[in-house]
């Protein structure tokens, strides 16, 4: 489904170049939920992005096969001058949904009642999040690219979200980055973790917990 050959990305920064992946290659298992931990500036959202198609690599090549979520969590998937509802419209169009049925479905999911036809970039950090969640649940992918906002809103919310992202999960495989390790726990089967340009292997979430604490006493 995603198989990633020979990457690499790195961004300019003073003094030099920061950067996130080193000629790193992998192919997602059919089927799988992966958590990927590392440490803040190690580039999960960035290799999110690459994996989305949001951003090119500087080397290497990057192959899709079936439907790529954007990445929830991502500011850039929605236009912060444009309602929700405007939002939600542009991305149905883009994935061939109607856009009435998708936008039905996320208004009610979402319960962000007059706010959906308010402009996004007036909303809370909360209340985007309610609708970036809401708005990935309401297409159909073969992979979802999750950026740390699966655990949003009141309890009640959050029981809402869990029972739509088991739904999701049985013919869809998972990219989840997070530092939250019973997040991982919780949707993920398999662990990765990025550190100083690499991707480490596939591993069981405690083999990858067990590298991702010797990279932090590393760094």
């Amino acid at each position: 489904m995603i198989r990633l050959e020979r990457v690499s990305k790195s961004y300019a920064v003073p003094g030099g170049r920061h950067v996130i992946l080193d000629d790193v290659s992998f192919e997602l298992p059919p089927l799988s939920r992966v958590g990927i931990f590392g440490v803040n500036g190690a580039g999960k959202s960035a290799l999110l992005r690459l994996i989305a198609g949001s951003e090119m690599p500087d080397r290497g090549r990057i192959v899709r096969e079936g439907r790529v979520s954007f990445p929830v969590g991502f500011t850039g998937t929605f236009h912060p001058h444009l309602s929700a509802r405007e939002n939600v419209a542009f991305l149905a169009r883009i994935y061939g949904m109607n856009h009435g049925e998708v936008s039905a479905w996320i208004e009610e999911f979402a319960e962000l009642d007059r706010y959906f036809d308010m402009p996004v970039g007036t909303y809370s950090s909360g209340m985007f999040a309610r609708i970036a969640v809401a708005t990935s649940f309401a297409f159909d992918f073969d992979l979802y690219l999750v950026d740390e906002v699966i655990e949003v809103g009141d309890a009640a919310f959050r029981r809402k979200c869990a029972a739509a992202f088991g739904e999701r999960m049985h013919a869809a495989s998972l990219i989840l980055v997070s530092q939250h390790v019973e997040t991982i726990r919780q949707y993920c089967n398999l662990g990765a973790v990025l550190h100083r340009g690499r991707l480490s292997d596939f591993t069981t979430i405690d083999e990858a917990l067990e590298t991702y604490e010797r990279s932090l006493r590393a760094t």
